[in-house]
């Protein structure tokens, strides 16, 4: 059964750290540099965790490190799992559920992501205010099957999936530090092909600012577990439906990489901000 696996997961993690996390952090394509400023840190191997599956993409380390940053207690997936690498939506968010059971109340999801909203440039950051899900629109949901009361209710609401507090903070550090930060609407596509120009201005006209293939399922568990969620997507290339050329995996994990120091800068504001 999945709870007991989640139990099994979590029960190994505690074999390595007694430290209690408050927050969770899922680090999206180029933004693992996060994960190197934690202190006494634990890190440990997703191949080391039972029931955990491998992270096959470039810009994804594959390690779960668990200790203090900013004086929070953390845990931090230093790379996260694709519905496109062939992964169920269970297999996805199954690390999501072993944080909250090792104390995480407060889930910090971020990821590279296409501009959709012509406003938006390579470099920028995206808030979310709002998703949509493509795949869930069309029958692939992480809750679909038996509901086990122990994580959460049978139909859990998603009209404020995105804490509202948590995006307060978020923009209020922002307004002190370089970073530009947009908030708007993220659309999961399944990937991994990226989106042709017909698909882009569809999504524009249903409401997209951004676009990506991955945290929607994330954030579905976390909501059903209750947890506190805040997101963030990096602005990797524009995705008007108009681009001269083709987006590279390559160029998005150059962004990433030189977007990372100010992503650290404006997380660390938003911890120092907030009361956990």
């Amino acid at each position: 059964m999945l709870y007991d696996d989640v139990m099994e997961a979590t029960n190994a993690i505690r074999a390595r750290t007694q430290l209690r996390p408050h927050i969770a952090l899922i680090l999206g394509s180029g933004l693992g540099a996060l994960a190197d400023e934690i202190e006494q840190a634990v890190t440990i191997p997703y191949e080391d965790i039972p029931h955990f599956a491998h992270s096959t993409v470039a810009g994804h380390a594959g390690r779960l490190v668990i200790g203090m940053l900013e004086g929070v207690a953390v845990v931090a997936m230093q790379g996260r799992f694709h519905f496109y690498e062939g992964y169920t939506q269970q297999v996805i968010t199954f690390p999501v559920r072993v944080m909250h059971m090792l104390g995480a109340e407060t889930l910090f999801v971020s990821n590279a992501a296409g501009g959709v909203n012509p406003a938006y440039h390579p470099g920028d950051f995206m808030l979310l205010r709002d998703h949509i899900s493509l795949p869930g629109l069309s029958g692939a949901n992480p809750l679909m099957g038996p509901n086990d009361e122990r994580f959460g209710e049978r139909f859990p609401p998603l009209a404020k999936a995105y804490d509202p507090v948590l995006r307060n903070h978020a923009r209020t550090v922002a307004s002190t530090q370089p970073a530009t930060l947009h908030e708007g609407v993220y659309v999961m596509v399944s990937g991994p092909s990226f989106e042709t120009g017909a698909e882009l201005r569809f999504l524009h006209t249903v409401g997209a600012d951004a676009v990506g293939m991955s945290t929607v399922p994330e954030v579905i568990v976390a909501r059903h577990m209750g947890m506190r969620v805040l997101g963030i997507s990096l602005i990797t290339n524009e995705a008007t439906g108009s681009e001269a050329e083709d987006v590279k995996h390559e160029d998005v994990l150059a962004v990433g990489s030189a977007a990372s120091q100010q992503f650290i800068q404006l997380v660390r504001g938003i911890l120092r901000a907030t009361s956990f």
